[in-house]
């Protein structure tokens, strides 16, 4: 590591243990914090990424009775299909965990506490809403009427989706059952809060360091100017900020650490307040599993280090307000002061990185609906980089975007085939045929010293880009470096120089260079494909580390598989001269072109429910 490196932590969303992923879910978490975090080893930092599976709530209860499990079954079910479906995508986890570990449970009670102590933590009487037939208490999510802020006809008890506003169930206008239909009935019953009005000046002096990209302090660490759709809807949220419900009438969650409710059985953390906890918590267990518990403070304590969060839009109050709300109260940084807890301040997020929805063949994604098709059936029939591929340079960057099946084949054949895998082929292949070898250069030309320029140049608009989480502009810059090459080749024509070899040896040998630069370049994208180009072009081990899947132990709890890595590898952000001698065999496809009968394939399954697993 360099010594102008630093340390960055990256941090997708929990998926949550409901269900497999589709691919409008990655979409927005994990490809884009993947590509964020690749580039960011490559290029010298110190990356920790970590997340997990997010496995308490209602909602996994609700399934596992209508499967007729526990719900630690379904979650146990649940975390390792999600893990697998990231591996598959080759998600560079530097631990990939879960919510239900004796470790969260204990940093999450610690944050609890320390919120408490503070003062901004406080319990209430609220009218609960319960299930006349079964008794049963009903969640906030569950509910579902017209918002009595903007008349939206399909807002939650918990939140508008349409005007963001946080709300109470009872406020809903006719509300119902989301389970079942029937009118929730109302009773008195007692939560503890989470006073975010004390957190509005500080979060708005947090918020709006953000509009410029200004450092904003020692834990705040504002280095970055957001995206405009995330830091307009969260200044617009201080206006109203309201105390938030933090426990629930649930049995399955994280105990309330407090005398008198800690052995109530039916008096649990809410699940979106352990949940954000998960970043820290699993910061803490990849530390312990390092064999160094305090490596974690690297990147949650020192005033340098910067945080990423990548999510769906519809996830961004938690993170751009209710979290840094929780860190500054736990570090006494409120309206009410305080005493940091026992862990000390932590830093607040330097940037929320939030991707627009996805949506398929004109249709919101639903499982329910079986307009979906799953990670594991996408993988089944496609190459993981096709789909890597797609996201970067036509995904739910900045506005919502619709994935269809022709222009997923468009794509992966004129721009993956025809271009990329059209330069490798045509370059190692006649470097190969004509020479054995990467042949060495002699004079070169004017043509040839603007495409080597124009190549190492690449390294620094690219980066630029990705640094920003920018990645339909760095994709796009990498693939015209390409679209260069190829049109050098042809104007150069190598193969009508047969009297003149060493003409010949230098084109090849400038293709060539300008292959190994692209496969950087396209690295933090497409590292399946990137790590073939190395190796055809003679390279030696792993080019871009691939995450493992593995299982571990926890004292006291069950096995459980995690997604880990080694990422310190051969891939640098830098062109490096490549070696003439250096044996070179002919090239296989680096992807494969793809029939446009899968688009007639593809329709049908939606059409006939054959898309859902």
């Amino acid at each position: 590591m360099s010594s102008s490196s630093r340390h960055i932590l990256t941090a997708p969303a929990w998926p949550y243990a409901n269900g497999p992923r589709h691919i409008g879910h990655v979409s927005g978490f994990a490809l884009p914090a993947d590509m964020f975090s690749r580039y960011q080893r490559m290029a010298g930092n110190r990356v920790l990424m970590v997340s997990g599976t997010d496995e308490h709530g209602t909602p996994i209860q609700v399934q596992a009775d209508k499967e007729g499990v526990t719900a630690r079954e379904l979650a146990d079910r649940y975390n390792r299909v999600i893990a697998e479906d990231l591996y598959g995508l080759g998600m560079s986890y530097d631990l990939f965990t879960r919510t239900s570990t004796r470790n969260h449970y204990a940093v999450v009670q610690e944050i609890f506490k320390g919120l408490y102590d503070n003062g901004y933590i406080f319990p209430k009487t609220t009218m609960g809403a319960i299930s006349p037939s079964t008794g049963r208490t009903l969640p906030d999510r569950y509910i579902e009427g017209t918002c009595p802020i903007c008349g939206y006809d399909g807002a939650r008890g918990d939140q508008c989706d349409n005007c963001g506003n946080q709300l109470d169930p009872i406020d809903l206008i006719n509300p119902v059952s989301r389970i079942n239909g029937e009118k929730p009935s109302f009773v008195e019953t007692e939560h503890f809060m989470l006073d975010l009005p004390a957190f509005t000046d500080v979060l708005g002096r947090y918020l709006r360091s953000k509009q410029g990209g200004g450092v904003a302090g020692r834990s705040h660490g504002g280095e970055t100017q957001w995206r405009p759709n995330v830091l307009k809807f969260s200044l617009n949220l201080l206006d109203d900020l309201q105390p938030r419900a933090i426990s629930r009438d649930l049995d399955w969650g994280v105990p309330i650490p407090l005398d008198g409710w800690r052995d109530n059985p039916a008096k649990k953390l809410y699940v979106w307040f352990d949940a954000v906890i998960g970043y820290f918590s699993a910061s803490v267990e990849w530390a312990r599993r390092q064999g160094d518990p305090e490596a974690w403070r690297a990147w949650w304590q020192d005033p340098e280090a910067l945080s990423y969060y990548f999510m769906g839009k519809d996830n961004i109050v938690f993170h751009s307000e209710i979290w840094p709300a929780m860190l500054l109260g736990y570090g006494g940084e409120g309206d009410k002061g305080g005493t940091p807890g026992s862990l000390g301040r932590l830093n607040v997020p330097t940037e929320v990185v939030s991707s627009e929805f996805l949506t398929m063949e004109g249709r919101k994604f639903s499982s329910s609906r079986q307009v979906v098709i799953y990670v594991k059936d996408f993988l089944e029939r496609y190459d993981v980089d096709a789909l890597r591929y797609y996201v970067a340079v036509a995904g739910p960057e900045n506005q919502d975007t619709d994935f269809t099946w022709s222009e997923f084949v468009r794509r992966n054949n004129d721009e993956l085939v025809a271009a990329w895998g059209n330069l490798v082929n045509r370059s190692i292949n006649m470097a190969a045929k004509n020479f054995g070898a990467v042949p060495e250069a002699g004079e070169l030309t004017g043509a040839d010293r603007a495409l080597l320029e124009r190549s190492r140049s690449a390294f620094g608009a690219v980066g630029g880009e990705l640094g920003r989480s920018r990645f339909k502009n760095a994709i796009t810059e990498a693939l015209d470096v390409v679209r260069d090459a190829n049109r050098y080749l042809s104007d150069q024509a190598p193969w009508k120089l047969k009297d003149d070899p060493e003409r010949v040896k230098s084109i090849l040998h400038v293709a060539l260079q300008v292959v190994d630069d692209a496969k950087s370049l396209l690295t933090p994208f497409l590292p399946n494909s990137s790590q073939k180009v190395y190796e055809m072009l003679g390279g030696a081990g792993t080019w871009s580390g691939m995450p493992r899947l593995e299982m571990v132990s926890e004292e006291g709890g069950p096995d459980y598989p995690v997604l880990t890595g080694d990422y310190t590898t051969e891939a640098v952000w830098e062109s490096r001269p490549i070696k003439p001698g250096v044996p070179l065999a002919k090239p296989t496809p680096l992807f494969k072109k793809l029939d446009s009968s899968v688009v007639d394939e593809e329709l049908a399954r939606l059409e006939e429910g054959k898309g859902e697993s």
